[in-house]
């Protein structure tokens, strides 16, 4: 039974393919970056206070790394389940509460004077960024024709890079003039803002009024929560056979949640899609070329001042043209995305960032900044050119009506690329090969994989060849 929820603006058909008319498209663009903008600067904005947050908090520099890694969690934690809920609540409707909530977690965080005060408004946050997230990719399905998806796609991948890469310079700013929790407060406008324009402007979907798997949602966190925190304590130093335990039990949980998925008629993991091979290896392409990524820009900057004796501030310049090189290519190659085959593009992009990484992992003796800068420049372009195309596969193959579905299932495979990332480097860096050749050539052959598993798609993936 479906309800027609676009009570205050024409709600979308299903099988409608041309996108929003303008100008209504436009402001529902701004709409979606706004929101893109919010929930990536406060993402990653408060890295850079977290020595200062652990001194006026009186505890240790590793205890105020909960304020990053309960955001992350969550975030990747909830993305799924709140796909699955907006097909209830309507995709507008999920979106604009998902931000309301991050505000008002935003507005407590100004407020707190303890860490766990602190790390529980943090994970509020985050849930309110992932209902935001979970469908924001059906957002642009929807406000952009199909002829022009990949446009939309890589506009909003620049604006998500562009936050990503002046957000911690924004922050050291802002903390050279005011306390911390000033940087949670910056991005309270633009939430406001997006809400407001977001009330008549942005699309709906047809709300299907069907039961919610509760049981599949928490057993999807807690298998995603327990398999995460296992593989973190283990690399940690913590007991090994608690963090065996963890991981053991995490993935016991999800085999028992696999087979229950079975069962369900809007399941909370999209088995449907997983069926599709347009969908399930581009989504492993991401997840793998996210590993890749993290263990490049993690790992670089200890094997250039520990091996290379960079400084910190010359280290960091050297990775710049990773984010840069992203943002100059990503919006061209999400254009050609458009009126090219898009697994062949994701394919060359890997093809290029695979040899960026070999190049990386035989830098000279005694490197020089422009060594590393031409090397880390070739990964930037090779990554920007990827990430467009590969995102443009999993919509375009995906239902109009399971849109919201693919693009959590794409951000979920991008979380967990990151988070693997960062703990495979913490791995390296326990057994002593974090400052090496170890972790390019690793990612590099992460790189080749991601390029072939794009390259199963010959053409973009059109909605009217994929049915449920």
């Amino acid at each position: 039974m479906n309800a027609d929820v676009g009570a205050k603006a024409p709600a979308m058909s299903q099988d409608s393919t041309d996108g929003l008319p303008r100008p209504r498209r436009y402001v529902a663009v701004v709409a979606v970056s706004l929101g893109t903008i919010l929930t990536t600067v406060d993402g990653t904005i408060v890295n850079v206070a977290l020595p200062t947050l652990a001194r006026d908090l009186h505890v240790q520099p590793s205890a105020a790394v909960l304020v990053v890694t309960i955001y992350q969690l969550v975030l990747m934690m909830a993305l799924l389940p709140f796909s699955s809920l907006s097909q209830r609540l309507g995709h507008r409707a999920t979106y604009q509460y998902g931000q309301m909530v991050f505000v008002v977690a935003t507005i407590l965080c100004f407020f707190a004077k303890s860490l766990p005060f602190l790390v529980l408004v943090r994970g509020f946050q985050a849930l309110g960024a992932a209902a935001a997230m979970s469908v924001s990719s059906a957002m642009i399905r929807s406000i952009y024709p199909l002829a022009n998806l990949g446009r939309g796609l890589s506009f909003n991948t620049v604006i998500a890079a562009t936050a990503a890469s002046f957000a911690p310079s924004i922050g050291g700013a802002i903390l050279a003039v005011a306390p911390w929790p000033w940087l949670f407060a910056i991005v309270v406008p633009f939430a406001v803002f997006s809400v407001l324009i977001g009330r008549k402007s942005l699309p709906e979907n047809k709300r299907k009024i069907e039961p919610y798997d509760v049981l599949g949602a928490v057993m999807y966190a807690a298998t995603f929560g327990l398999v995460i925190c296992g593989l973190e304590s283990g690399v940690h130093g913590d007991s090994p056979v608690v963090s065996v335990a963890l991981v053991a039990l995490g993935v016991a949980l999800g085999f028992f949640f696999v087979r229950h998925q079975h069962g369900q008629s809007r399941p909370v993991l999209p088995i449907d899609l997983l069926r599709l091979k347009n969908i399930a290896l581009p989504c492993l392409g991401s997840t793998v070329a996210y590993i890749g990524m993290m263990i490049v820009m993690v790992a670089l900057p200890f094997q250039l001042q520990q091996q290379f004796h960079f400084t910190p501030a010359a280290a960091g310049a050297a990775l710049a043209p990773l984010p840069m090189m992203s943002m100059i290519v990503a919006p061209v190659s999400g254009l050609l995305s458009d009126r090219y085959p898009a697994g062949v593009l994701g394919a060359i992009g890997m093809a290029i960032a695979t040899a960026g990484m070999i190049c990386l992992a035989f830098l000279p003796a005694a490197p020089d900044q422009f060594d590393v800068l031409w090397r880390v420049a070739v990964c930037g372009f090779g990554i920007g050119m990827f990430f467009s195309p590969n995102s443009r596969q999993v919509l375009g193959a995906a239902p109009v009506e399971r849109a919201a579905a693919a693009g959590a299932l794409f951000s979920t495979s991008r979380g967990v690329g990151q988070t693997l990332g960062a703990t495979a480097v913490a791995a390296l860096l326990a057994c002593g090969l974090g400052s090496g050749s170890a972790p390019a050539l690793i990612a590099a052959g992460l790189a080749l994989i991601a390029g072939l598993c794009s390259l199963q798609a010959l053409r973009p993936a059109k909605t009217t060849h994929a049915r449920l």
